[in-house]
């Protein structure tokens, strides 16, 4: 059995955007229209740009799925581009602030910033998303699920409601993606008074996973503890430049007494995924040790305001090197509600590998029963 593995290719106006995902087992069960409802949540939330007037993203599957189950193999998704023009697009010399333009310019030798910014470009996480919701299949499959919403947009913040199921029922109602009506008219004003402006804003994205068992991640090795996994995840969608588990940064400010969580037992609770182990408080947000401890996985992700602006920053001609505004490509006033769907969806992709990593076996029917087996044991560690 091999480790989970999601890779993506495809440019922002090539054909399409393709994925490739190799070590599901086989028999899961595979729901196109789920794979593209979150599709169209990644390109759906308020604040987003021209472009997702033109696409409509869909799924098709091109290899893996046999009569709506996984086989042994790879899968392979497809997302059609419908504004497909890169080779008629006209080349860009003048780098964006804040994009991987000019950093890309001068690593590839090519003065010519559309080369870097096809691949850059966030068009890349249709794939990401595409394969996340196989693994959020996956991790149904064991009880577990994982959601993603936006807890702030600028200075407007989300209050967030402690019932799961509420917070899905609310994120899922509005067109901010956040868990909290009462916060989405000063967000949704903030995203306009940044329009106004020829500006753009960011936003912080909280993801929530409930019901996994403990002990997924290792802390043997460096390279294998969940937490930084997670992290890595994260930070690599397109315009995050933070991430925290847990209270995060607000822990290094208090006393070790109001930070760690204490372990209590409710043999009632014996059956439930964290084995009867039980905390009153939260602060690790779910992983201890570089392993999930029972607990819900917390986690935000801070997003940047989006690099294009509709009145450009200045930069220079990598021509000439003499002063000229940045380009200007289509883009978003605010993407923090898709970018809320694509961290779930890398969340729920790294959670699923070590799932996989865990239990794994050749087939889902053999995963379950290992699953099985070490319930069984680890109610009785003596």
């Amino acid at each position: 059995m091999s480790d989970l593995t999601v890779r993506t290719a495809g440019e922002s106006h090539g054909p399409a955007v393709v994925a490739l995902i190799e070590g599901l087992p086989a028999g899961l069960p595979v729901d196109i229209a789920r794979i593209d409802a979150d599709l169209a949540r990644r390109q759906g939330g308020y604040g987003r740009g021209g472009r997702q007037q033109i696409e409509r993203d869909r799924a098709e599957i091109l290899a893996g799925v046999r009569r709506g189950r996984t086989l042994p193999g790879p899968v392979v998704l497809v997302v059609r581009n419908r504004d497909a023009r890169l080779d008629q697009a006209e080349p860009v010399f003048r780098p964006r602030p804040g994009h991987a333009d000019l950093a890309g310019a001068l690593g590839f030798l090519d003065a010519d910033v559309r080369s870097i910014l096809e691949r850059a470009s966030a068009r890349e996480t249709a794939g990401r998303v595409a394969a996340g919701a196989l693994a959020k299949a996956l991790l149904a499959e064991f009880g577990a699920e994982v959601l993603a919403y936006v807890v702030r947009i600028g200075p407007a913040a989300a209050e967030v409601p402690a019932d799961l199921a509420d917070r899905r029922r609310r994120r899922d109602a509005s067109d901010l993606y956040s868990p909290d009506p009462r916060a989405d008219a000063a967000m949704k004003a903030a995203i306009d008074r940044a329009r106004d402006a020829g500006d753009t804003l960011g936003g912080i994205i909280e993801c929530v996973a409930a019901g996994l068992p403990p002990g997924l991640g290792r802390h043997t090795q460096w390279i294998e503890k969940l937490d930084g996994r997670l992290a890595q995840a994260v930070m690599s969608i397109q315009a995050v430049k933070g991430v925290e588990l847990g209270l995060g940064f607000a822990a290094a400010e208090r006393p070790g007494s109001q930070v760690h969580d204490p372990i209590l037992y409710d043999a009632a609770l014996g059956d439930s995924p964290g084995l009867g182990f039980v905390r009153p408080t939260n602060n690790a947000g779910g992983l201890e040790g570089g392993m999930t401890n029972g607990q819900p996985v917390v986690l935000r992700a801070a997003m940047k305001p989006i690099s294009t602006l509709a009145r450009p920053l200045p930069s220079v001609d990598l021509r000439t090197r003499r002063p000229e505004e940045a380009a200007f490509e289509r883009s978003d006033v605010c993407a923090a509600p898709a970018a809320s769907v694509i961290v779930e969806a890398v969340v729920a992709t790294e959670l699923a590998g070590a799932m996989v990593r865990k239990f794994g076996g050749d087939s889902l029917r053999q995963m379950k029963a290992a699953y099985e087996a070490w319930r069984r044991a680890a109610q009785d560690l003596s």
